[in-house]
């Protein structure tokens, strides 16, 4: 018992998903999804765990 109304939900949320238009942006897509250019700063690490790690971990190449 109990089950009706998050069964409800779900077809409500998979007809929505089905029936609905969307503006899709491939190019964002496509840019995310093959790790394009992002607007991420990089943080500056201390030095000395870069020197404890540099052995573990290969170093950033652009």
């Amino acid at each position: 018992m109990g089950r009706g109304r998050a069964k409800a939900k779900q077809t409500k949320v998979a007809r929505d998903l089905k029936y609905r238009t969307h503006e899709t942006d491939f190019g964002k897509l496509a840019q995310e999804l093959h790790g394009g250019e992002t607007d991420h700063q990089e943080t500056e690490v201390d030095p000395e765990i870069l020197e404890k790690w540099a052995d573990v971990v290969e170093p950033h190449r652009d």
